[in-house]
């Protein structure tokens, strides 16, 4: 799945959010993915549910196109810290 369009995914779904999703083993896996997302929309909720909202917006494509990805979220806030 192009890196683009899981970042476009996370957008769209979550409020005022920015996505950032790289290849967190190097350019040539495919397999393992990490996204950083900036969100008001975080303030006030647990990582857990933080995280939830991130695989929430990929929904199926978490068991059929991406095999493993790693989560950081941020407020806008706590990225300027």
């Amino acid at each position: 799945m192009n890196l683009d369009d899981i970042e476009r995914l996370i957008e769209e779904s979550i409020p005022d959010s920015e996505a950032t999703v790289t290849r967190a083993r190097g350019a040539d896996d495919d397999d393992h993915l990490a996204a950083t997302v900036v969100s008001p929309a975080f303030a006030d909720e647990s990582l857990v549910d933080r995280h939830q909202l991130v695989y929430d917006a990929l929904g199926d494509r978490m068991t059929t196109d991406i095999h493993a990805l790693e989560v950081e979220t941020y407020t806008p806030e706590e990225r300027e810290e």
